[in-house]
């Protein structure tokens, strides 16, 4: 294991997040894959002194300080597929993660290592798995974890930025099979059927949204296609993805799916609520006030993806928002990297919001 550089406890630099995350970075986690990084992470946290262990589902679970006031800071281990190796260039620190969201859990990690033991907060970092994929890691969170009294999420939103909004996200399958019929006969394929309900499952979105901005509109994309076929039956498969925003109700939009469904039959394979929090609560003006003394300008934020934000908050009910370093456009991309002085930045909000909290 290479060892962190850690200051000692008392000293305000805490952890060396350069050196943090470049370890991470260098240790693969796709999503469903993220125990190698997760074993690490709770040794290296250990030798910093935090009190670390792996839960039940793999997340990483790590304390610092023992005051009654509890605040969460959540991040994910796992990434999406694609290795980008790990190196510096100039100011940039590639790799795969590094922005989508081992760059704001490590810049938090090295935030809280800098708060001090006896302030009367009992700080929690809480490494997810499969964000990516299925957010198993925070749904056992929420069923093993009473609610914090303020709980950051840790995915980019610029240094500068505060994610209040996330759209909600359906993920839906749907199926047909019909008789085998001669491609230069008259009636439409299984495929010609699902090109039809995605068309129609578009051209309701664009009804509904009419001229409303990004946030507030439905979206609709097709994920993947399949068709098939034995010579005596045919069949077709369109998994399609729906951002939804706020003011569409989940229920209705599964009934409106349902009347365009042209005889397919529809399988909900994920459905996560859209969520808004408060621009106005303690938590917020605490980072727009920290923004502010790094000698930045606070900007809100509403997302067209989703993030934990939207499993977490709606449950526990407890003040929330989204914050990260790093560029959300670099998410997924094979050019993924984090600014070491966006990384810097963004240590030094963490590091002011909390201490006022």
């Amino acid at each position: 294991m290479t060892a962190l550089r850690v200051a000692p406890l008392a000293a305000p630099a805490g952890i060396d997040g350069i050196a943090l995350l470049t370890e991470m970075l260098r240790i693969p986690s796709v999503s469903g894959d993220e125990r190698e990084l997760a074993v690490w992470l709770v040794d290296a946290l250990g030798d910093a002194g935090f009190d670390a262990r792996l839960d039940e589902a793999g997340n990483v679970i790590a304390l610092w300080g023992d005051g009654e006031r509890e605040v969460m800071l959540a991040g994910h281990l796992d990434t999406v597929p694609g290795a980008i190796p790990v190196r510096v260039e100039s100011d940039r620190l590639y790799g795969r993660g590094s922005v989508d969201a081992k760059g704001p859990l490590a810049a938090a990690i090295t935030a809280v290592s800098r708060q001090p033991r006896d302030g009367g907060v009992r700080y929690v970092i809480a490494g997810l798995v499969e964000e990516e994929t299925s957010s198993r890691g925070a749904r056992h969170l929420l069923a093993t974890h009473a609610a914090p009294a303020n709980l950051v999420v840790l995915e980019p939103s610029g240094w500068e930025g505060i994610t209040i909004g996330y759209k909600g996200c359906v993920r839906l399958r749907w199926s047909v099979a019909q008789p085998s019929s001669h491609t230069a006969g008259a009636a439409p394929s299984a495929a010609d059927h699902g090109v039809q309900f995605v068309r129609a499952l578009q051209d309701h979105a664009r009804t509904w949204s009419g001229a409303a901005g990004i946030f507030d509109r439905l979206d609709v994309k097709v994920v993947s296609c399949a068709t098939d076929g034995d010579g005596l039956e045919d069949t077709a498969r369109f998994d399609v993805s729906l951002r939804v925003p706020p003011a569409y109700d989940l229920a209705r939009l599964l009934d409106d799916v349902a009347n365009v469904a042209g005889g397919g039959a529809i399988e909900v394979m994920s459905a996560e609520r859209p969520v808004r929090v408060d621009r106005s609560s303690r938590l917020a003006r605490s980072f727009v006030d920290a923004i502010r003394r790094c000698g930045g300008a606070p900007r809100f934020k509403l997302k067209t993806g989703t993030a934990d934000l939207n499993i977490l908050v709606p449950t526990w009910r407890c003040p929330g928002l989204a914050y990260g370093a790093g560029d959300s456009r670099l998410d997924h991309t094979p050019d993924e990297h984090i600014r070491l002085s966006e990384l810097a930045h963004g240590i030094a909000v963490l590091d002011a919001a909390l201490s006022t909290l």
